[in-house]
């Protein structure tokens, strides 16, 4: 079930707010399971097979954080029941997403001839398996009391916001909220203007931006140079505006049901380096992936080789992650590449100096934000041939420009004009100066200027959800 979904909207999360709030707050364990319940109705949605492999994760973790807070004091046992928390989770996103990769490349590596299974993935798998290997780390490290009711463990690997695209929610943010949460009018209200802004995202601009890229990288005949960069340029907001407008709806759906989610984006595209966009795109992904891989293998405070291991196994992870293709994994080394170019090279080396400067404005946006839009390349062709060639189109195409590209241009421009601007954080300055001016007028008619803008939101996406526009979430497939 999709958020930008009129049966989401309409149905289900109107009657799961109802009986939610129905529920008193003192009965805190009635409340969760009627969540817990709740998310399993909307995993089961699509694919209610594969909400037995989601129990089967629930039930298994729980098992394993219950042991490791028994033998605590054994660091030898507490060490080996971990690994094999972290085994079990693996061999699961292994099973279901790589299984059939690795048996294919078998097959062409060594002229064997596996039988390839017949797997389908199951949706958000490597979010809420990431989400449960972080639940027994976390008592590992003592950073949150074991949950022995497992439906509060169930309630933090399936809660339905962040089950299938994230955030990533880390055990130690919430689990004090599981038994303690705040269910107020300032954090519903507040939830519902996040929730409108991510379905506006979502549907006004990544599916518009959908159009033109699905387009460019679909195109059969020979693209020209203008429309192969349109094509790129429109994947590159699609993606964007795609995924934090689904996290957006994700943190705002928490807010009204009194969980509170760290932020997952922070305008990556205004970044000075790709260092700083890895801090600023998908950063549920990235802390996860620091604290539980990074740091553990040494982090930066090591010697160089030794640094260079560390980013180039995280990368290669971070690339496996996305997907069972070589494409992901040439576009978690491709950011590897300059993230190692960066730290070796420039950012410490030149970190007083008059060419640190000039990185970390103008030209340091241009770089990273070129960068980033090649990478996208990478990550959205289907395969890495096909990858390449979109490349070459975009700078030694016959044709400097074509009708389709023109075409385009002319229909969605607003839309374009909006991905550009909305990437930035000019409103949010806006309404920060506006703040500071204290006056209570210029308040008030904010206030309700904002109201009367995001209502006209909510009523145009469901416009153009009702029309039966183009709704497709990249996401899903991770």
């Amino acid at each position: 079930m999709l958020f930008s979904s009129l049966t989401f909207l309409f149905g289900f999360l109107p009657a799961v707010l109802l009986i939610n709030y129905i529920i008193p707050k003192k009965y805190i364990t009635l409340k969760n399971l009627f969540l817990f319940l709740a998310s399993l109705v909307f995993y089961a949605w699509g694919e209610p097979k594969f909400v037995f492999v989601m129990l089967l994760s629930i039930t298994v973790n729980y098992i394993f954080g219950l042991l490791i807070h028994r033998y605590r004091e054994s660091a030898i046992a507490s060490k080996c029941i971990l690994i094999l928390t972290v085994l079990f989770n693996l061999a699961i996103i292994f099973l279901f997403k790589y299984l059939i990769f690795f048996l294919t490349n078998i097959n062409a590596a060594f002229g064997t001839n596996f039988t390839l299974p017949s797997i389908h993935l199951p949706i958000g798998i490597s979010f809420f398996t990431f989400q449960a290997i972080s639940y027994v780390i976390d008592i590992y490290r003592k950073h949150g009391d074991v949950q022995k009711n497992i439906l509060n463990v169930g309630l933090y690997i399936a809660f339905f916001p962040q089950l299938v695209a994230g955030p990533i929610v880390r055990y130690e943010t919430i689990s004090e909220q599981i038994q303690h949460r705040s269910e107020t009018f300032e954090n519903f209200s507040q939830g519902v203007l996040r929730f409108i802004a991510g379905l506006t995202k979502k549907v006004l601009i990544s599916n518009q931006m959908a159009l033109i890229a699905d387009a460019a990288f679909n195109q059969l005949s020979p693209l020209s140079v203008a429309f192969a960069w349109l094509g790129a340029i429109a994947y590159m907001f699609q993606i964007y505006y795609d995924f934090s407008g689904y996290s957006d709806m994700a943190i705002g759906l928490g807010k009204m049901f009194g969980f509170q989610f760290d932020e997952n984006f922070n305008y990556p595209y205004i970044s000075k380096n790709i260092t700083e966009f890895w801090r600023r795109w998908h950063i549920s992904l990235s802390t996860w992936f620091r604290d539980y891989v990074y740091i553990p293998l040494g982090g930066s405070r090591t010697s160089k080789p030794r640094l260079v291991l560390n980013l180039f196994v995280v990368w290669l992870l971070t690339g496996i992650w996305h997907g069972a293709s070589w494409n992901f994994i040439v576009w978690g080394l491709y950011f590897f590449l300059f993230l190692v170019i960066e730290k070796l090279f420039f950012i410490k080396r030149f970190k007083d100096s008059a060419l640190k400067t000039i990185l970390s404005n103008t030209l340091g946006r241009i770089y990273s934000v070129a960068v980033v839009l090649f990478g996208w390349v990478l990550f959205r062709a289907e395969t890495l041939t096909s990858a390449i060639t979109y490349l070459k189109n975009m700078f030694f195409a016959a044709n400097l420009t074509d009708n389709t590209f023109l075409q385009y241009i002319q229909q969605k421009k607003i839309f374009l004009l909006a991905a550009l601007l909305f990437s930035t954080p000019v409103c949010q300055k806006i309404t920060s100066y506006v703040k500071q001016k204290n006056n209570k007028l210029l308040t008030v008619i904010t206030d309700i200027s904002s109201t009367v803008i995001y209502l006209l939101l909510f009523f145009v996406s469901v416009s153009y959800l009702i029309k039966g526009t183009y709704n497709p979430f990249i996401y899903f497939n991770f």
